[in-house]
């Protein structure tokens, strides 16, 4: 009855809420009985025939799926270690900032990239880090070889990395400033009065604070883990680094729009999705156990 009343006085914040979730139910949750298909064989014309397990027993002895794993848990994994803990850091610099006029500033240039779609993005990265671009210009003033980096198998994965940090570390770290927002200023008081420095008053009062943020945004973010960027791989994919960059969901687009092989990869999109489901599952029951914070 509470939640009702609560309903009642906040309707438009509610009613706020309802092209998000017009938008999960219509591509994330009718999906779901779709993913029926993975079982069966399908047919332009008639009904789908049961198949079972085929289509999993096909894509688990394809070394081309294998491969395409790999690549999806190495740039996963490169993401989460090089780019999660970014938004952290800027959020504790950007709270250091006195002057309000600079902050906005920096707030809004970090901002920024976020609202870029990944071909106007993948466009000035090749531009830059191509033969001609602006970081050879800088190798070339210090005697350093030319790099080609979209093309270099050596190199691409870390474009990947960066190319994501520049443009989602800014917009991420809204939500650790939102929380560093609520702690009391009585705590950074007390800890001026106690003589503590920056670096102490950030250890032991702001960190502490967003831990629970931090676990809460963790666990969510290896929910996507499988996900690997499939608007990035994309737009920055070519055929000299396909073997490097090439991950599940460009796999699945690339038999199921193009192949046509519908089934296939409905079951490669499906483990993929019952993947990322166990991952956010064990790391909550973990976090949980050991922190007491986990996604609900």
């Amino acid at each position: 009855m509470k939640t009702l009343k609560r309903m009642r006085e906040d309707w438009v914040l509610y009613f706020m809420l309802l092209p998000g979730i017009v938008f999960f139910v219509i591509f994330h949750i009718v999906p779901i009985v779709d993913m029926k298909l993975a079982f069966q064989d399908y047919r332009i014309i008639g009904e789908n025939t049961w198949v079972g397990l085929k289509h999993f027993k096909i894509l688990f002895s394809s070394p081309a799926f294998m491969d395409v794993l790999w690549n999806t848990v190495i740039i996963s994994t490169l993401k989460i270690l090089c780019i999660f803990p970014v938004p952290i850091v800027m959020s504790l610099l950007i709270n250091e900032v006195r002057s309000g006029p600079f902050r906005k500033y920096v707030q809004s240039v970090s901002y920024l990239p976020h609202f870029l779609s990944w071909v106007v993005i993948a466009g000035i990265w090749i531009s830059l880090l191509s033969p001609e671009g602006g970081v050879n210009i800088i190798r070339d003033f210090f005697q350093l070889p030319s790099i080609d980096f979209i093309t270099s198998k050596d190199h691409i994965r870390w474009v990947l990395v960066f190319s994501e940090m520049w443009r989602s570390a800014g917009w991420d770290s809204i939500l650790y400033i939102a929380a560093i927002m609520r702690i009391s200023p009585a705590l950074y008081e007390a800890a001026d009065l106690d003589g503590a420095s920056t670096l102490q008053k950030m250890r032991y009062i702001t960190l502490p604070s967003l831990v629970s943020t931090v676990v809460t945004v963790f666990i969510l973010n290896l929910g996507f883990f499988m996900n690997a960027g499939f608007d990035q791989v994309f737009n920055l994919m070519n055929d000299s680094v396909i073997s490097k960059i090439d991950i599940l969901d460009t796999y699945v687009y690339r038999i199921g729009l193009l192949n046509g092989q519908f089934a296939y990869a409905t079951a490669a999109s499906l483990f993929k999705g019952v993947i990322g489901l166990f991952l956010i599952l064990g790391t909550h029951f973990i976090s949980k156990k050991y922190t007491g914070n986990g996604v609900w």
